[in-house]
């Protein structure tokens, strides 16, 4: 298989898709009102073997938008200070542009035609990608707006376990409870669980595209 085959191997595992990991820390639950602080995507690549890997993290701090809500029970939980000079945070816009210019990027030299979220609780991080799409009126998107891949549930068919720190451990991850809720420690543990599920399926028999 030459490499313009492996790029393209991607496309046709997941019907078009490019699966992007994204991990998102926020003022709150509540996707409309609450801030978002961070997101951090890790990009992941196939090789001509089928194998999927983690193939480089962006990441942004992010200013919180006009009004933004942040509730203490929340940033005792993350131990973000928003305004902390430096955060060297910067607005919602600029943060999704940038990362939304390499997503794309992959898409083309992959020849996907859409990114898909991939995310623990993935409805969440998508939410609150959706509602900072809309506050910003960013035209291109290159996310799916309502689907995504879940590694809550992949984990708890794989593992048996729903908790990150639990399915993490279950697959031989290591993770270190200090660094958490930091969006990049996250993102990239997560990106692990959904590359390690992905290649474990492939080992055993499950469905991957023809190298033809």
């Amino acid at each position: 298989m030459n490499e313009s085959s492996s790029k393209s191997l991607i496309a046709r595992r997941f019907r078009g898709f490019l699966p992007v990991i994204v991990d998102v820390e926020t003022g709150g639950l509540n996707a409309q009102t609450d801030a978002l602080l961070e997101i951090a995507v890790v990009i992941v690549r196939m090789d001509w073997q089928g194998v999927l890997r983690p193939a480089g993290t962006l990441s942004h701090h992010v200013e919180p938008f006009p009004d933004a809500r942040m509730d203490p029970a929340s940033m005792v939980v993350n131990g973000i200070d928003p305004y902390h000079p430096f955060r060297f945070a910067v607005p919602e816009n600029e943060a999704l542009s940038a990362i939304f210019r390499e997503v794309r990027r992959e898409m083309r030299d992959t020849g996907c035609t859409r990114a898909i979220l991939v995310g623990h609780n993935s409805f969440f991080d998508l939410g609150f990608l959706n509602a900072a799409v809309a506050r910003t009126r960013i035209k291109r998107n290159p996310f799916h707006p309502f689907s995504s891949f879940d590694t809550v549930s992949l984990a708890g068919l794989a593992y048996g376990q729903t908790v990150l720190a639990r399915a993490l451990q279950a697959a031989g991850i290591r993770w270190d409870e200090r660094e958490a809720h930091s969006a990049i420690y996250d993102v990239e543990r997560t990106a692990e669980l959904f590359c390690q599920i992905v290649n474990c399926w492939k080992d055993m028999g499950g469905w991957m595209p023809s190298e033809d």
